[in-house]
């Protein structure tokens, strides 16, 4: 409680909190000297600091951004150099990103090991120091006769698939992938390196049909055990369906695989005790024989181009 005290004068004088209130009164006035302005509109009107613009009128915002130094425009002409180099049909773009890192190309006379590099028209490419040029694809497909060699060439002078296809295409073509000399059907040739990379890389499970005639019946347990699966020299091997021929003896069998080991076949088969006389691969990634006479080739259509590059 305050208490009253007498001054010298003989007026009475309060003691306590009254500073405390004056003090009090005076910090108020001084902050309020002190304090930010409140914030007003063009108008002049206060603003409500719990404001939040309508959403529709949000979009017509303007963000003001710091100005950075953008790329350099890449002209619309220009190719990279490794697919210029893959649709030369040398090779597939990962393939030539190696040989443009081992020095293997040049631009306009000049060694290019760096990445990306921009081919303009009019610019020499020269790949092992032969000029090269982009080439419009052609896909052509062969029904293989029995005694040629999958090769571009044979030292030996043996007949090779490319004697069959001699005039199949202007531009160099390529099988893709590889039938022995005895085994017939359908093999596919390209200049599209990238299509041919990828349909013989295991990782995409291109699905092969073959005809298989053997030196004796198919006994219904072997034919169990390979469906089934089994190791073949220290690998897994994967057939995706075996059976007997409808209206054939049981010494002729069709099997589906995807793997693309060398002879797979006749070695399946060479594993059960049986040797295989006959061999025609009936099916390719979505291709056939119809219509295609042992030994004649043809042109893919569109839309069979447009299946594989699906694949």
């Amino acid at each position: 409680m305050a208490t009253e005290k007498k001054s010298s004068g003989g007026r009475q004088q309060k003691s306590g909190p009254a500073p405390i209130k004056r003090n009090l009164a005076a910090r108020k006035n001084k902050d309020s000297k002190t304090s930010t302005p409140e914030r007003k509109g063009p108008s002049g009107e206060k603003k409500d600091k719990n404001f939040r613009p309508h959403p529709e009128k949000i979009k017509n915002f303007k963000v003001k951004t710091e100005n950075k130094p953008t790329a350099p425009k890449v002209e619309k002409e220009t190719i990279r150099l490794n697919k210029y180099i893959s649709n030369s049909g040398i090779c597939s773009r990962r393939e030539a990103d190696t040989f443009i890192k081992s020095g293997n190309v040049k631009v306009n006379g000049i060694i290019v090991t760096e990445m990306g590099f921009q081919v303009k028209p009019g610019d020499e490419v020269r790949f092992d120091d032969s000029v090269i040029s982009q080439e419009t694809k052609r896909y052509i497909l062969l029904n293989k006769p029995k005694n040629f060699i999958t090769t571009m060439d044979d030292e030996k002078g043996r007949k090779t698939v490319m004697d069959l296809v001699a005039n199949a295409a202007k531009e160099r073509i390529y099988p893709v992938g590889r039938l022995d000399k005895n085994t017939t059907g359908l093999l596919l040739f390209t200049n599209d390196g990238e299509l041919a990379k990828k349909l013989t890389h295991p990782k995409f499970e291109v699905k092969k049909i073959y005809h298989v005639s053997l030196d004796k019946k198919l006994a219904l347990s072997d034919l169990q055990k390979i469906a089934a699966n089994f190791v073949l020299e220290g690998k897994m091997v994967f057939v995706d369906n075996i059976s007997y021929i409808e209206g054939k003896s049981h010494d002729e069998v069709g099997i589906e695989i995807h793997s693309g080991r060398n002879r797979i076949v006749r070695k399946i088969f060479e594993h059960f005790g049986y040797v295989v006389t006959k061999l025609d691969r009936v099916y390719f990634a979505g291709l056939t024989k119809k219509n295609l006479a042992r030994g004649v080739w043809r042109p893919l259509t569109q839309q069979e181009i447009i299946n594989l590059k699906m694949i």
